[in-house]
């Protein structure tokens, strides 16, 4: 029986990590001079989404500034987060709301598939669900096929695990 090797590629945010990014915003926003006396805010809702909420526009493109440069630096990828438009919402205030992506949408994972395809791999590549399950004969092609991904840029922040060897 010929050996079978294969891994998964997904697109996954920490949470624990945007939780902790987003706790940093929100003291760094309390201790600046700009944002004094201001109703400047951000707010966790479930697992999936962000919202800003400020005074102005102008203040909720600085707390937005502020959450991006935490969530660099707990390594969460900024290709993770939507962006909606910002609305007018209660009290003079305006607010924005970040979802978070969990998983590939499937269209992505049609294109990382058909990349896959069109690069004449000795790989099969298979959409599961919210991720994708290449797998082949050949170690060294798997790896040479993460390098490749790797330099593609597909939209979306993609991560390569669940290595295996059978």
């Amino acid at each position: 029986m010929a050996q079978q090797n294969s891994f998964d590629i997904y697109s996954e945010i920490d949470h624990a990590e945007v939780v902790n990014a987003v706790n940093q915003a929100m003291k760094e926003v309390q201790t600046r001079i700009d944002f004094k006396d201001s109703k400047s805010n951000i707010e966790i809702e479930g697992q999936a989404a962000l919202v800003l909420t400020s005074e102005d526009e102008y203040k909720l493109r600085s707390l937005t500034d502020i959450l991006q440069t935490k969530l660099i630096k707990r390594n969460v990828p900024l290709k993770g987060l939507t962006y909606e438009k910002i609305e007018a919402a209660a009290g003079s205030t305006v607010r924005q709301r970040i979802t978070l992506q969990q998983g590939i949408p499937q269209e992505k994972a049609k294109e990382i598939v058909r990349f896959i395809k069109d690069g004449k791999f000795k790989v099969q590549a298979s959409i599961q669900g919210d991720l994708v399950r290449v797998s082949g004969k050949d170690r060294d092609t798997l790896q040479d096929v993460i390098g490749k991904l790797r330099a593609q840029d597909f939209g979306v922040d993609v991560q390569f695990g669940n290595y295996r060897s059978n």
